[in-house]
């Protein structure tokens, strides 16, 4: 156990002394606060003078009558309520809308003991609700934390009442898994229930009702308000630990509110087992062969994950499971020879070989594009075989639903804002990451310019609803293009004006540039802005990044400017492309020009230091859109810029290109996978236009790594406890178990369309099979998986812990963070790469086995698919037209128990091998039919670096056990060693199936608590 652990740590270690930066540095920043990843919290009120929420949530409070804000020798301006009954604080409803625990901090100050009074009452009324009482209630004399779920059914935790007159660190942690209430006094426990609800929602209901959450209020009629004084109120939805509180508690005593994450440091929340202990199949495994590969000078060679073994007691197992070293830099490959790396084998001594042969020659071929898509207009989804609504148009009909109902108005709210400009009867606002102070106000814009562009294209089956995203789509663009028209322009003749975007002077009154977009500070003088200048907040933002400023929530810092650009830009092209609207495509060259003017003025040094900034430099797929420009327009200087974007340590290693991910190092570890990805899908449209190989080798060796070492059952990327952010990838390769299993969730949703975006794209210059395969399993897993039952409500992060909940959010399209903006992407373009054809239009590519029709318009053939997959396992493809192409139909690497094909009735006589694409090439007639039969089969597929704890498949869906309650450990399964399948029984056209009594069914069909990750014995 210890020199398995050892080894994996060692890597760690080397990584962190080898970049000279870790990964937990490089996070620094707001979204780190005292070691906790900013998604665990829910708000965070300083009350040094305000009642802002210094989270990214802008969940500002306010003052029931009015705040009063006195100085404090400890700690400077504080907030003071008098006990008076109308001087509180009220936070917004929408603080507990998503979470599954909670903890609940801040620092009080008593000045007087009455009965009653509340440090916070959270709740709907007085039967039902949260609150705590510091010196006790009538009925119970003490500090109480008490929870009501109606009636007189009250859990809570009691502790000796606080002292008077000093400041004291109060702490009250609801972990619903654990079943626990405890309270913390100073970081020290002082109180305890095990009485408590089994959810939340028993308390506070169901997302989207509207709970009153009070600060020193009480939701009882005739109690005493606070008498005291309150400093950095805090609200997280994770259950914090006795090391975290301890930690903030610390920190705030020497007067730290910010600290980098500890990234050498794992909470031990999670079972540990003997990591020398051979589990699931590897207790069956006798030996695993060396392996020889080859590779280029300077290229680190690309190991295979996977071996196949030799297993004893006539076990068929799986291939094995080899984690290999992951060096930072390709120093072992400088020269040409041979060298030799060692694996290892989880829970074994088995220490299989890798035999490198590094070969002289200094460049690589990379593939030219051979593929292009279909329109979404030449594919439609249909019904199932048994004329039934698939997954597929449940969720489209979701979003295209609410997607018509939409107001633009509330959308164009805050460029009309930005601009100064007077806002049409009755629109309102967004809410969310799009309010009045947010600083990455506008994504949502973009992200609902390329919906309601891919909704008209996708909807010629309604004439009505495709008017109507018509008449959205022109609204949006001229109302953009006129705002554009007066960037940097004089509001009359003569006045002055600022055309030069290099040039913008600081705002009207101020001193420097601020992110302030509040109403009393927000600047609007567009005319200072340059020309071509459109986003929803000023230009200041932009500056500030070159000029340093970081990621946060005060004026002096920024959000993601260029990722909300890359957005606003992308959603225009997507319209122009769709309708040919000119404006839109004027709109957006006129902005890529100003973004051309201030980039280029830049030297490589602040370029690479601007995009190595965490979140401040994230900047979504600039460098994919700017490149997309370039194909449009022909114009140079579109495909400078979009180099401009190059993240250079990333893609190369350093400015002199010396490693990097075109050199298949692995340098994203720890890093924002969502900020990340987006950036490689643009390393691949720069190949495209730029002919550039290395740009590639970027994309390919990424995805290589990332599904490989990297990837979570439903197709996922992130969700590390180590760093502890759910946003980013783990800290190691190959270690989910070790490092990743965040407590606040994992599998960012928007990461996840992102990689399915990268995966089609890579498909149509190397059409290997495990792309696809990849697809389906993120498309069905995870981004069918992310929608609520019965609205489009969807997930941000998927939590995949034992006896977890999926939390949906914006059934209403009314207020967005970045995975609700990719949402309305993802379903408005579910049919996308179903179907692929050659670029000459001689062959054809059937990807996904999803009921839809296709219009192959160039060759006059309609190609109909029906099947009711995965409720069965066939499909049927029927010709109409008539003409000589090549059928391509993926076997996936699932395929295990055989794929069968049959056309016109007859069977034919193919080797069709798993994870292969079988042509099928005859000139085909009208009326032709081919069926394709794949049997499923179960299969585990195991944590890499802890081979017991396994998700459970049939064929390509994944399994969840359906759980009562929320728990700590994982759900334990024993299954046949020699066949699974004799251990499970059920339905498979249902997809329903049961373990030992357990239900268990799909994942995306999966509403409740769920375990998706079981403790898998074989016997």
């Amino acid at each position: 156990m210890k020199s398995y652990r050892v080894f994996l740590r060692f890597i760690f270690i080397a990584t962190i002394l080898t970049k000279g930066i870790s990964p937990g540095q490089a996070q620094s920043g707001d979204q780190i606060l005292d070691g906790i990843g900013e998604t665990g919290m829910i708000a965070r009120y300083v009350f040094n003078g305000d009642l802002k929420d210094w989270s990214r949530n802008n969940l500002h409070a306010t003052a029931g009558q009015n705040a009063t804000f006195i100085n404090d020798k400890r700690f400077g301006k504080v907030l003071s309520l008098s006990g008076e009954k109308n001087d509180f604080v009220q936070i917004p409803a929408d603080a507990l809308t998503d979470m599954e625990s909670l903890s609940i901090s801040g620092w009080i100050y008593l000045r007087s003991e009455k009965k009653g009074q509340v440090f916070f009452d959270f709740g709907k009324d007085a039967h039902k609700h949260f609150f705590a009482a510091p010196s006790g209630t009538n009925v119970q004399d003490g500090f109480q934390s008490v929870m009501t779920t109606g009636g007189d059914n009250q859990k809570g935790a009691v502790a000796p009442a606080l002292a008077l007159n000093r400041w004291v660190y109060l702490t009250i942690v609801v972990d619903i898994p654990a079943k626990t209430m405890t309270t913390y006094v100073d970081a020290v426990p002082v109180g305890e229930s095990k009485q408590i609800p089994r959810e939340l929602t028993e308390v506070f209901g169901s997302s989207g009702d509207k709970n009153k959450l009070y600060i020193g209020k009480s939701l009882l009629a005739g109690s005493p308000a606070f008498d005291g004084m309150l400093h950095d109120f805090r609200i997280y939805r994770v259950p914090l630990s006795k090391n975290q509180l301890t930690a903030i508690y610390s920190n705030s005593q020497r007067g730290v509110s910010n600290r980098a994450v500890n990234v050498t440091k794992v909470e031990d929340n999670l079972p540990e087992f003997p990591l020398t202990r051979a589990q699931l199949y590897n207790a069956y495994l006798l030996a695993v062969p060396d392996v020889q590969v080859e590779t280029a000078l300077g290229d680190l060679p690309r190991l295979p994950s996977y071996v196949q073994g030799t297993y004893k007691e006539d076990i068929v197992g799986p291939k094995v499971r080899v984690l290999w070293p992951s060096p930072n830099d390709n120093s072992t490959v400088l020269e040409a020879g041979r060298y030799t790396i060692t694996g290892r084998v989880p829970g074994t001594d088995l220490q299989p070989k890798a035999i490198v042969t590094v070969k002289p020659s200094k460049t690589t071929a990379a593939p030219r594009l051979k593929l292009a898509t279909f329109g979404l207009n030449q594919v439609s989804l249909q019904a199932d075989a048994q004329n039934q609504e698939t997954k597929f148009i449940e969720n489209r009909n979701k979003f295209i639903k609410t997607l018509a109902a939409t107001d633009p108005n509330s959308f164009l709210y805050m460029f009309r804002d930005a601009f100064g400009q007077p806002q049409p009867q009755g629109a309102k606002p967004l809410g969310v990451w799009d309010s009045q102070d947010t600083k990455l106000r506008g994504h949502a814009t973009g992200h609902y310019l390329t919906a309601i562009a891919q909704a008209y294209a996708s909807t010629g089956y309604d004439k009505t609803l495709q008017a109507n995203f018509a008449e959205k789509m022109n609204y949006m663009v001229n109302t953009l293009y006129d705002l554009a028209q007066l960037s940097g322009k004089p509001q009359q003749a003569g006045a002055v004006a600022t055309a030069d975007p290099t040039a913008i002077p600081y705002g009207p009154g101020k001193s420097a540039y601020d992110s302030d977009l509040s109403r009393e500070g927000i600047r609007t003088d567009y005319w200072n802005w340059g020309v071509g200048y459109i986003s929803a907040y000023p230009p200041d933002q932009f500056i500030m990044l070159e000029k340093g400023a970081k990621y946060g929530g005060q004026k002096t810092q920024v959000w993601a400017p260029y990722y909300t650009l890359h957005k606003i830009l992308a959603g225009l092209i997507d319209i122009y492309e769709v309708s040919g609207n000119e404006k839109a495509l004027q709109v957006a060259t006129g902005m890529a020009d100003w973004v051309h003017a201030r980039l280029s003025q830049l030297s490589k040094e602040t370029l690479i230091q601007v995009w190595n900034t965490y979140i401040a430099g994230e900047f979504g797929g600039m460098n994919e859109t700017l490149a997309h420009l370039y194909r449009i327009t022909h114009k140079e200087h579109y495909l400078k810029t979009a180099q401009l974007f190059d993240n250079i340590d990333m893609f190369f290693g350093n400015a002199n290109h010396a490693h990097g991910l075109a050199k298949n190092v692995d340098t994203f570890r720890g890093l924002h996978a969502n900020q990340h990805i987006p950036q490689i899908v643009g390393s691949i449209e720069l190949y495209q236009v730029s002919n550039l190989p290395e740009y590639y080798r970027v994309a390919d060796n990424f995805w290589y790594k990332a599904v490989n070492d990297y990837m979570y059952s439903i197709g996922g990327v992130a969700g590390a406890r180590n760093p502890a952010n759910a946003e980013v990838f783990t800290a190691e390769p190959a270690t989910l178990y070790e490092n990743g299993f965040s407590e606040g969730g994992q599998n960012e949703t928007c990461a996840t369309y992102n990689m399915l975006k990268l995966t089609s794209n890579l498909f149509l210059f190397d059409q290997r099979t495990e792309y696809m395969d990849y697809y389906e399993r993120g498309l069905y897993n995870h981004i069918l998986a992310s929608v609520a039952e019965n609205t489009p409500a969807n997930t941000y992060h998927v939590p995949l812990r034992p006896g977890a909940i999926k939390q949906f959010g914006n059934p209403d399209m009314t207020g967005f963070t970045c995975c609700n903006g990719t949402a309305i992407e993802s379903s408005t373009k579910l049919q996308n790469s179903i179907y692929f054809k050659s670029r000459d239009d001689q062959a054809l590519y059937v990807n996904l086995f999803i009921p839809s029709t296709l219009e192959w318009t160039e060759r006059k053939v309609t190609v109909e698919q029906k099947t009711s997959f995965p409720k069965q396992d066939e499909t049927e493809l029927t010709i109409k037209g008539n003409g000589k192409f090549d059928l391509h139909v993926r076997v996936p690497g699932w395929a295990t128990k055989g794929f069968y094909v049959t056309v016109n009735g007859k069977d034919q006589n193919v080797r069709a091998q798993p994870g292969t694409y079988l042509k099928l090439s005859r000139n085909w007639k009208n009326g032709d039919r081919i069926k394709l039969k794949m049997p499923f089969q179960f299969h585990l597929d195991p944590v890499m670096d802890q081979q017991n704890i396994a998700s459970l498949f049939y064929g390509p869906i994944l399994l969840a056990a359906q759980e009562p309650e929320a728990r700590k450990d994982w759900r334990k399964v024993t299954l046949d060693a020699k066949d699974i399948s004799k251990s499970i029984t059920g339905d498979p056209q249902g997809l329903a199936f049961k373990i030992d009594g357990v239900d268990f069914k799909p994942f995306y069909d999966t509403y409740g608590r769920h375990s998706v990750y079981l403790d898998v014995t074989l016997k």
